[in-house]
């Protein structure tokens, strides 16, 4: 059950890029594991969180369940690694890996949240961190491909999939925002990205923010991981002042740069249209794609966006 690296070819997709939908693989995946490193009974996964990855509770300790494109352990070296030059990340407590049913679970620290708000200063300036790393020396198996090829950055077939959900208002919206930005993976100054920096993945410790998911890692212009914060309070229920805090902590504000400005309209599509995307087999979604797009319609009132 156990499994060690893998072939050291970098892929064009990122560690992650499709959800863990069958949950009753997940759940036996993490019990395998339990069982596999003596942390109780299989019950005793307990499940914490669910989005791309499963995320359980075991003895104290994260069990993360993926279904990710490369073997997991690389997923471990490229934390001790991220460790190394100072960035504070998630701490793997096991260096192997076990495998059932399609997904791979490898173990971590459990941190525990102290309620307080999150210091964007700190969490800016690990990202300030982060963008001095040389790409040639991440570990030779963890993918860092260009955003390019995100799937859900495809916003032609996209829209092609949805726009009959789409009321013509919103439509317009979004083919403007979209014409707008043509061209927006023609960029060649790239530097190593987080790939997905938002309150939700920064966990607020005891010894600072922790800064977790490096799913999404990929080489990007600097404005890739500004541009999620850049929007977070006009449209995410932000109070407005994380950008600034993060900017700050960066050492410069990228407000008015191509890319992130781009970047950060372009996240707003894709937020958008996955969530009608999704809404074509679940209600729930649906009417969360339907609050998004009446920003598009241009309504004034508008609400801010709910993270699912």
């Amino acid at each position: 059950m156990t499994g060690g690296p893998g072939p050291v070819a970098v892929p064009a997709r990122p560690y992650v890029d499709r959800p863990v939908t069958d949950m009753g693989a997940a759940q036996r995946a993490a019990g395998a594991a339990v069982l596999e490193w003596g942390l109780g009974e299989v019950s005793a996964a307990r499940l914490l969180r669910l989005g791309m990855n499963a995320i359980f509770l075991a003895d104290g300790l994260v069990l993360r369940v993926s279904a990710p494109t490369v073997d997991a352990v690389w997923s471990i070296r490229l934390a001790e690694m991220l460790a190394d030059v100072g960035l504070r990340v998630p701490r793997p407590l096991r260096t192997d890996v076990v495998s059932l049913g399609g997904y791979d679970v490898t173990c971590w620290e459990y941190v525990e949240p102290t309620g307080k708000p999150i210091d964007w200063t700190a969490v800016g300036t690990m990202v300030r961190t982060a963008h001095r790393i040389d790409a040639a020396d991440l570990p030779v198996g963890y993918p860092a491909p260009s955003p390019a090829g995100f799937p859900w950055w495809d916003f032609d077939a996209l829209l092609i999939e949805t726009r009959e959900t789409i009321e013509p208002a919103a439509l317009d919206g979004l083919q403007r925002a979209v014409e707008r930005w043509r061209g927006w993976a023609d960029f060649d100054d790239v530097v190593v990205c987080h790939g997905d920096v938002h309150p939700g993945n920064v966990l607020a410790s005891g010894h600072g923010p922790i800064l977790i998911d490096w799913d999404l890692l990929c080489r990007a212009p600097a404005g890739w991981d500004h541009a999620p914060m850049m929007t977070w309070g006009e449209r995410w229920g932000g109070t407005g002042a994380e950008y600034p805090a993060f900017a700050a902590g960066y050492g410069e504000s990228l407000r008015g740069d191509r890319w992130a400005d781009g970047f950060a309209e372009l996240r707003l599509v894709a937020a958008t249209l996955m969530r009608a995307r999704a809404g074509l087999d679940d209600e729930a979604a649906m009417l969360e794609a339907h609050r998004r797009l009446r920003y598009w319609a241009r309504d004034p009132h508008a609400p801010t966006w709910r993270a699912q």
